[in-house]
């Protein structure tokens, strides 16, 4: 591991104080940075804790909720008033790791947790344009089984682990962060990037920018919502395919509804084509059967991955027919 310096931010002026220096880096649980730092793919010149900043949960003026980025998974998993009115996050936060990663990780370290692609990680062997730009991706013509099918590019074709904002991305969040520039808000569907020609910018943060709440809207119906994880083993692992939904159902019609997908692209993928396709028609399984297909049309499946096109519309399906059915 590269030598660091560390600093414990006391507030959040001190922070942006602490990481303007070049090859800063904030860390927070440090479940992926950290992991980064002992394989030498990540090597910043200093660690600034943000750990001790805001990790409450409290309503806002709208009627929805704001988050701490400093509070951990688990404790956002477990909040009443998060299991009570957006189930598909707290259903998302425990299928996405081990107690004890839960435990560990804050709210704002698991949006910036980087890809799981092996390429990346394999600094020794392998080329990754999100690691070492213009070294070409040994994963377009290698193994492929985890890798994207919607939004990639010919620079990369890893995919956004994290289950967390694949919830956060259907429910609409908003992200409050604080930079060189002052305060500022973006919708949660702009804070990941797709890879373009730069893959190695995972978000449209500037240097230094903390982010330093998530902002849940109120959304009555998200309380009829959930989230369905599809891996290799039970056990800690990350998505094939996942999905996150809430579905509005008035005298057996789609009044209104939310989806994203997670495990197939660089980013939470918000299905707003499905969604269209969806909203004012039937809810039944032909109809989702129908918007499923319209959001899939445009994969782009590799080697090893095109099974994730089917599975990504009998998840959607299912998960779909089983929120309509609570509802009928």
């Amino acid at each position: 591991m590269t030598p660091f310096r560390f600093a414990r931010a006391a507030d959040t002026a001190d922070a942006l104080r602490l990481a303007a220096g070049p090859a800063s880096a904030y860390l927070g649980g440090g479940t992926n940075l950290v992991d980064l730092m002992r394989e030498t793919v990540a090597t910043p010149g200093s660690l600034v804790d943000v750990t001790g900043l805001s990790n409450t949960v409290s309503p806002t003026e709208s009627g929805g909720l704001l988050i701490g980025a400093a509070l951990r998974n688990t404790a956002l998993a477990e909040h009443p008033a998060v299991r009570a009115r957006y189930p598909v996050l707290s259903r998302a936060i425990l299928a996405g790791a081990s107690a004890q990663i839960r435990n560990m990780a804050t709210v704002g370290g698991n949006l910036l947790q980087r890809t799981r692609c092996a390429y990346f990680y394999d600094a020794e062997g392998a080329r990754c344009n999100k690691r070492a730009p213009g070294s070409g991706c040994d994963a377009l013509e290698g193994f492929s089984r985890y890798h994207a099918i919607l939004g990639a590019s010919p620079a990369c074709v890893a995919t956004q682990p994290s289950d967390m904002c694949v919830a956060l991305a259907a429910l609409g969040a908003i992200v409050h962060v604080q930079g060189a520039g002052g305060a500022r808000t973006l919708p949660f569907t702009e804070l990941h990037r797709l890879p373009g020609d730069t893959p190695e910018i995972d978000t449209v943060l500037a240097p230094g920018d903390l982010i330093t709440a998530i902002e849940l809207p109120p959304l009555p119906f998200a309380t009829n919502s959930a989230y369905r994880k599809v891996r290799d083993r039970a056990s800690y692992a990350f998505a094939l395919v996942s999905v996150a939904a809430a579905l509005e159902v008035e005298d057996g019609r789609v009044r209104d509804v939310r989806i994203a997908f997670g495990g197939v692209a660089h980013k939470p993928w918000r299905a707003l084509t499905a969604e269209a396709a969806l909203r004012g028609g039937p809810a039944d399984g032909p109809a989702f059967h129908a918007a499923a297909a319209a959001e899939l049309a445009d994969a782009q499946p590799l080697r090893d991955n095109g099974f994730k096109i089917e599975l990504v519309k009998r998840t959607l399906v299912a998960v779909l027919g089983d929120l309509g059915g609570a509802v009928a």
